[in-house]
């Protein structure tokens, strides 16, 4: 790489958590990154919106561009305009509770979205190394410790979906030489994760519940055991698979295990109150077919790429319900300050 010609990226899913954090870090390196975002009536790139540089500026290295994962035809034009050296997918309907209410788009944009882009390089001619975003959840049933030599047995259909895109990067690998690597990435977490999702929903709730706007937490399953890290590490651990010698499939965790009434615990109790006095059961948040056990064996990202999580799952409980906290009083000042101008 070169001051005159940097390294170019492309990311799907670049306004998501995973995505926003990736972009920190490829800018921080010196890359021109491009990222895809789909058009709607309104914007949704808080994430990024601090990183967003006016493209008419000089030395803008963030690029934005309207496409989607069901547009083949549109991914093959980008790939060849944009010339990436390397492609993230990150982007897909990732919420495991909804995937079941919308099997169908689930698999359409998780599943084929990934066949789409991988042609798309292919029948553009590119040479850019891919980036698979697999997860923990194609696991399923499978008992743990989980690592790459773990059968599949996935129980949603946004894990088979993402199984369906695991299988088709290895294929691109091997049939046509595409430097293709899945990264098996186990629950990762921060304060940029979606409200619905239930680490945030936990501690967006604690930091109400402390600020007297919140009285209940309804929860559904409190017993699944999950291996929490921290999103901004395991970003790095998808930018080393690129770095590496060999495409090749990565497990990224922490090796560690928590309930979500583990979770539950940690968040409430880091502003000195007891969750059992708050939470409330709904059957409506339990899936058709739970997963009871998540827990990844990072050893093989660790002895190959140098990669290991600093962050685990209590302090990340404690960085995620502070900045929630924080976020309120910025609400609250907001709000106090509408109120004397108007």
């Amino acid at each position: 790489m070169n001051n005159t010609q940097p390294m170019r990226a492309l990311i799907t899913g670049i306004t998501g958590q995973d995505g926003s954090y990736l972009t920190e870090l490829l800018l921080e390196k010196g890359y021109e990154v491009h990222g895809l975002v789909r058009r709607s009536s309104t914007f949704n790139t808080d994430r990024i919106d601090h990183l967003y540089v006016d493209p008419h500026t000089p030395g803008a290295r963030l690029k934005l561009h309207f496409a989607d994962l069901t547009d083949a035809s549109r991914l093959v034009t980008l790939i060849d305009t944009i010339q990436p050296h390397e492609v993230y997918n990150l982007a897909a309907q990732s919420h495991v509770r909804v995937s079941f209410d919308e099997p169908e788009y689930t698999g359409d944009t998780t599943g084929l979205g990934t066949i789409r882009l991988l042609e798309a390089i292919r029948a553009a001619g590119s040479d850019a190394r891919f980036y698979q975003a697999s997860s923990s959840e194609m696991f399923g049933a499978t008992p743990p410790p989980q690592n790459e030599e773990t059968p599949f047995y996935p129980r949603s259909p946004y894990g088979a979906a993402k199984v369906y895109s695991y299988w088709i990067t290895k294929n691109y690998r091997e049939a046509y030489g595409v430097f293709a690597s899945n990264g098996i990435l186990f629950n990762h977490e921060s304060p940029r994760r979606g409200d619905t999702f239930v680490t945030r929903k936990i501690t967006r709730a604690v930091a109400r519940i402390a600020a007297g706007q919140q009285s209940e937490l309804f929860m559904g399953n409190l017993d699944a055991v999950r291996d929490w890290g921290y999103a901004p590490e395991y970003v790095e651990a998808m930018w080393r698979m690129l770095q590496h010698d060999e495409p090749d499939d990565f497990v990224v965790a922490t090796g560690t295990s928590y309930t979500v009434r583990d979770f539950l615990e940690l968040s409430f109790g880091h502003v000195g109150l007891d969750y059992r006095d708050y939470v409330r059961f709904d059957e409506r948040y339990l899936r058709p077919t739970e997963v009871d056990a998540l827990i990844g064996d990072f050893g093989k990202a660790q002895d190959r790429l140098g990669w290991t999580p600093k962050v685990l799952t209590p302090r990340l409980a404690q960085i995620m319900v502070e900045a929630d906290q924080a976020a309120l009083e910025v609400e609250g000042s907001r709000y106090v300050d509408a109120v004397q101008t108007a």
